[in-house]
C-alpha cells in the first residue's frame, strides 16, 4: 500500500477528534507534514493540556506518542494501524503553557507482524527534547 497524502492524514485525525471518545483531547494537534513512515505534528500547550504544575500532562504526552506513531505506521507500506504491544516514554523536560511542541513520529522497522516506531516531542522555539517515546504495535498476519 502506498503512503497516505497529508490531506488524508489530516482527515483521519479530524475523524478521530470529532468522535465522542478519548481522542477528543487531540483536537488542537495539527498535522504539518508526512512522508512514508514519518509524520510531523504540532500542538500549542493550552490550559486543558496541563497538569497541576502548569506544564504538559504526562498522560497527554503518552497519548501523543501512541496516536502520532500510529499515524506514521499507517503511513507506511502496510497501511494498518495495528494494536499496541508495548510503549514507553522518557520525560526529559517540561513543556510550559503556551509553548509550541513539535511531535515527530518515525517508523524504525516494520516486519510481517510487528512495527516499531519512535516519537520525539521537542520545543519548537528551542529544539529542546521534552519527551521521547517508543511504540511497538502488532499488525496482524502470520
Amino acid at each position: 500500500m502506498a503512503a497516505l497524502t497529508l490531506n488524508t492524514l489530516k482527515q483521519i485525525m479530524k475523524t478521530m477528534v470529532d468522535n465522542r471518545g478519548f481522542d477528543r483531547v487531540l483536537s488542537k494537534v495539527d498535522v504539518l507534514s508526512a512522508s512514508p513512515g514519518k509524520v510531523v505534528c504540532e500542538m500549542q500547550v493550552e490550559e486543558e493540556h496541563t497538569n497541576r504544575g502548569g506544564t504538559l500532562h504526562g498522560g497527554l504526552t503518552a497519548t501523543l506518542v501512541d496516536v502520532i506513531s500510529t499515524l506514521a505506521i499507517m503511513n507506511s507500506e502496510r497501511g494498518a494501524p495495528g494494536v499496541s504491544v508495548d510503549m514507553n516514554i522518557t520525560y526529559m523536560s517540561a513543556a510550559k503553557l503556551g509553548e509550541d511542541v513539535l511531535i515527530t513520529a518515525q517508523v524504525l522497522k516494520q516486519g510481517r507482524t510487528l512495527a516499531f516506531a519512535t516519537v520525539d516531542l521537542t520545543s519548537k522555539a528551542t529544539g529542546k527534547v521534552i519527551a521521547q517515546g517508543r511504540h511497538t504495535k502488532h499488525l496482524g498476519g502470520s
